[in-house]
């Protein structure tokens, strides 16, 4: 009797690794990007540029199955210094007080990936759309590569980021909305 709890273990762990692989976010080749309206005028742009991560992903069937991210956010850039310390104020981000920003895989459904994205205070789940994931490849040096692009839409207010300043002519300067932009690409882990 006690083999067969040792069987179920063992086909589990045998199933479990054929439906993918665990990859090392490889920074050099990923970005995690950001866009938001600015006075109703123009988008502007930026991206966190201190990150680490795993994942875990079948390139055969486009299935992923683990991600767990973490975001140092006093990384982010917009090509703007100024613009840069208000953001890492507690106008907006707070980084004195909230540090990182953490992402973990919830569930996928087709093309649709949940991930729970912890921001300041508030975690929230967030639908991402994930599209150019790609097969599997060998580079030069033996590694096996894979990578995937998620992509969607947030409410900066969820994530307790309420900076809001109303102009002369009604709109705001800086919308609610956020879009986000990842392109992932990640060293299988031997």
């Amino acid at each position: 009797m006690k083999m067969i709890p040792a069987l179920t273990l063992s086909s589990f762990i045998a199933f479990s690794s054929l439906l993918g692989a665990d990859y090392t976010v490889d920074k050099a080749h990923t970005s995690l990007d950001f866009k938001v309206r600015h006075m109703m005028v123009s988008n502007t742009k930026g991206s966190m540029e201190d990150f680490n991560g795993t994942f875990a992903y079948d390139p055969a069937t486009k299935q992923l199955s683990a991600l767990d991210g973490t975001v140092n956010v006093a990384s982010v850039n917009t090509d703007d210094v100024k613009r840069d310390e208000h953001l890492r104020s507690a106008d907006f981000f707070d980084v004195a007080k909230y540090p990182t920003m953490h992402m973990t895989f919830v569930a996928q459904k087709g093309d649709k990936v949940t991930v729970a994205l912890t921001m300041k205070d508030v975690t929230k789940n967030v639908v991402l759309e994930m599209d150019d994931a790609s097969g599997a490849v060998k580079d030069p040096w033996g590694n096996t590569r894979s990578g995937l692009s998620l992509e969607g839409t947030i409410n900066r207010q969820d994530f307790n980021i309420k900076f809001s300043k109303i102009m002369e002519t009604g709109g705001v300067m800086v919308s609610d909305e956020v879009k986000l932009q990842l392109e992932i690409e990640g060293i299988q882990v031997k």
